[in-house]
């Protein structure tokens, strides 16, 4: 198995007043092996003068599996939203396939992560996972990771369609700045493997309560066929944001509501005390 070496080809600038870039320059590297030219590529992200290296994950990554599992849990719950919760085993096997994307400091801290998974006979693929350690988190770290991520699955997977949920708009802005369109349900992979990963999520109920057709988050997706360019989804949001804030909103309250109720009458008229009423605080 071919994993890409280490090789610098991007220098961002950034502090924490000014998440977005100063400079970029982009520089290839060009690697053959089997008759397939194979550009490594490496980021250099400046953060409060700390240089954060962003690139594919190697074995010698796998030490940071329960750190970056633990964070995943742990964030979730922080935000109140649901996960499709993931061992630190399979996190380890995404690094063998060569199918994640990981930032460290040039001492080793471990700074973010991200992976890829396919669906459908590698007819989607899903970025997912994306997490960054609290101290570099409003620094634009998780911008380049999913930039990073982006490109490889673009660069493995150039026929398949790309999709994402999320329950954040901060994610949301990074996928329409990549080309990412906000979609229904209906247009994402209806592989069964994919959908029984989420039961692990505390809104699962809720999922199957609208027939797989509406939940939490919101579905985007990047099809290479038949999209917009990045400018234009980008212009796209800057001018809607407030209606997805609206939606977002919403959402918490129009799909949450019936369970709520339902809790309501369990506890004799007393406040929710279910799991749904501690993780969104209602």
């Amino acid at each position: 198995m071919y994993l890409p070496s280490a090789a610098p080809d991007a220098v961002l600038n950034a502090d924490r007043t000014n998440p977005l870039p100063r400079s970029l320059s982009v520089n290839l590297y060009p690697q053959t092996k089997s008759g397939l030219v194979i550009r490594t590529i490496s980021i250099i992200y400046n953060v409060d003068n700390q240089e954060i290296i962003i690139r594919v994950a190697t074995q010698d990554d796998k030490k940071y599996s329960t750190i970056i599992t633990d964070e995943m849990e742990s964030s979730a719950a922080a935000r109140g939203t649901g996960i499709a919760k993931r061992s630190p085993e399979y996190i380890e096997t995404k690094i063998d396939e060569g199918k994640a994307v990981i930032a460290v400091t040039k001492d080793g801290t471990w700074v973010g992560f991200c992976y890829i998974e396919t669906w459908s006979h590698n007819e989607y693929v899903a970025n997912s996972g994306l997490i960054v350690a609290p101290a570099f988190r409003k620094s634009g770290v998780a911008k380049a990771i999913k930039q990073k991520i982006f490109n490889l699955s673009r660069s493995k997977y150039p026929d398949a369609k790309i999709f994402g949920l999320t329950t954040g708009l901060a994610v949301m802005k990074i996928n329409t700045d990549l080309g990412y369109e906000p979609v229904t349900y209906s247009e994402l992979t209806q592989d069964e493997a994919f959908w029984a990963g989420c039961k692990s999520c505390v809104n699962y109920d809720i999922l199957m309560s609208k027939e797989r057709k509406n939940c939490m988050c919101t579905a985007m997706l990047f099809d290479p066929k038949d999209h917009y360019e990045p400018e234009e989804t980008k212009e796209y949001f800057k001018e809607n944001v407030k209606g997805f804030e609206r939606l977002l909103r919403f959402k918490q309250w129009k799909l949450l509501k019936p369970f709520l109720k339902k809790d309501k009458g369990n506890n004799g008229g007393s406040k929710p005390k279910s799991l749904l009423h501690h993780l969104f605080h209602f």
